[in-house]
């Protein structure tokens, strides 16, 4: 899969982080529970190495809830605290905080022996459209950052002041320079956080429903009438148009919005709560 992967924003992007480090007690990692391995940029183990880190599985409602565990058991090993959240809801804000407070408590409780009540300050990360700018709202309680539901909606640095000793800073999604592992690109494009204006969908949803099909076969036949255990995977496009009559003029299936469809549901946890990583170095 041929992506122009790191547009030229995200070099400005990675100079404001690491001009703004030295404001930060703690970094906040969001990842996506759905691949948590190619949701997590690489770089951040190297740029935030000095700082207290924790990281938030996101959309776990949309992720298989089995792995989602294991997952956070994993991370566990490797010294990461983690847990699952949903930004759209308040599921997990409570356990959000507690980590936060978690990480930062040693550096609290040194300056309040000397009399200083620490504000914390939280740097919020994570590659584009992983839902920082939501978790930060839904913490907050109230509409702080701005949101979408493409990448690359957050510009630039807002700080969001929480409670009157915790504040957040939001940050644009941040890739990585070089993606060379075809399996974690077709993984993010599968969630969306590769923008589809620049691939080719109908390629993309046909690699996504056999996908579907080998891990949950059940969810996808229920999903698309059309489709069966006999359906050859080169039509499994053209079943999903049979399924929904998305025909063009002189009886054409229109492929295209059939592709935009089968995405657009996946995304939405319509066809099937999948989780397309395994933790460690399993592989599915």
């Amino acid at each position: 899969m041929q992506i122009n992967w790191y547009p030229g924003h995200m070099a400005k992007a990675r100079r404001m982080l690491i001009e703004n480090l030295k404001l930060i007690d703690v970094v906040v990692e969001i990842a996506d529970a759905r691949v948590p391995r190619a949701s997590r940029n690489p770089d951040f183990d190297e740029l935030f190495a000095q700082k207290k880190r924790v990281v938030l599985l996101n959309k776990s409602d949309l992720a298989d809830p089995k792995l989602t565990k294991r997952w956070i058991n994993w991370l566990a090993s490797e010294g990461i605290a983690a847990a699952e959240i949903s930004a759209v809801s308040q599921q997990g804000r409570q356990k959000a905080l507690s980590l936060i407070e978690g990480a930062a408590k040693e550096q609290v409780e040194r300056l309040k022996q000397k009399g200083v009540n620490k504000t914390v300050r939280v740097l919020v990360v994570g590659i584009p459209n992983v839902g920082k700018s939501t978790f930060i709202n839904q913490i907050a309680g109230s509409k702080r950052a701005n949101t979408g539901d493409k990448p690359g909606v957050t510009k630039g640095k807002q700080w969001v002041k929480i409670t009157p000793h915790l504040e957040l800073m939001d940050s644009p999604g941040l890739l990585w320079p070089k993606l060379e592992d075809e399996k974690l690109a077709l993984n993010l494009a599968f969630i969306g956080s590769i923008n589809d204006e620049i691939l080719d969908v109908e390629d993309l949803a046909h690699k996504l429903l056999c996908v579907i099909r080998q891990r949950d076969s059940a969810a996808l036949y229920s999903r698309y009438s059309a489709i069966s255990k006999d359906t050859p995977e080169s039509e499994l496009l053209e079943a999903v148009c049979k399924s929904r009559g998305f025909l063009l003029s002189g009886g054409v299936y229109d492929s295209e919005r059939a592709a935009r469809i089968v995405l657009d549901e996946f995304r939405g946890g319509k066809i099937a709560k999948l989780t397309l990583d395994l933790p460690g170095q399993e592989r599915i």
